[in-house]
């Protein structure tokens, strides 16, 4: 399992998570990311390094 979390005061909801790995983050109201599912595996751990490497703000942390 590899834990998700993402760092609110770094994010400032450019969508790539969200649009690569929807079924591990979704957009507030305001479109910063939250986390769906915080502890992932599998397909759904694949998508999260996905969006890990591609936040251009390194809002996401994955800890393994």
């Amino acid at each position: 399992m590899t834990e998700v979390a993402v760092d609110a005061d770094r994010c400032t909801g450019h969508g790539r998570c969200y649009t690569l790995a929807p079924d591990v983050f979704d957009a507030d109201e305001v479109g910063h990311s939250v986390v769906l599912v915080a502890d992932v595996s599998g397909d759904l751990e694949a998508q999260a390094v996905t969006a890990e490497r591609n936040c251009p703000e390194s809002a996401i942390t994955l800890s393994r």
